[in-house]
């Protein structure tokens, strides 16, 4: 939970917008460990501006659904090679609603613009959320 005593910050309606956006996308356990782990001021002020900016300025546009920025996330995550925002931003994007093939095939498509390694890497940590999340996919045949 977030303590605004606490931590002595002001916060407004964007923030507050955002932080209702990136709990229902990247879900309430994963925002409360974000912000709890910013242990220090500088880290708590990312963790506001992500909040506010990404979350509260960006997410809340119109133009674009929540499906379809987190499957451009995804693209951007691998590309990126930003693995460990990628397995929260899978999650995420189950949440939103695209599937297994869908995610999948997203890593596939990077391969072509990204390069093998940074698709193989991504697959890896893909492969391990999608499994974790859905169960491993049995084989054909």
């Amino acid at each position: 939970m977030i303590d605004d005593e606490a931590t002595n910050r002001n916060r407004g309606p964007r923030f507050e917008d955002g932080l209702e956006v990136r709990r229902n996308v990247m879900g309430e356990e994963y925002v409360d460990k974000a912000f709890a782990n910013a242990s220090s001021t500088d880290s708590a002020a990312l963790q506001d501006f992500v909040t506010d900016t990404v979350w509260g300025g960006v997410w809340t546009r119109p133009g674009l659904d929540h499906r379809s920025r987190s499957l451009l996330n995804l693209g951007i995550l691998i590309a990126l090679r930003a693995h460990e925002e990628l397995a929260g931003h899978v999650r995420g994007a189950l949440r939103n609603g695209l599937t297994r093939t869908e995610i999948t095939e997203t890593v596939v498509h990077t391969a072509g613009y990204c390069g093998a390694p940074a698709a193989l890497a991504a697959m890896r940590v893909v492969q391990k959320v999608l499994d974790a999340e859905l169960g491993p996919l049995m084989p054909e045949g």
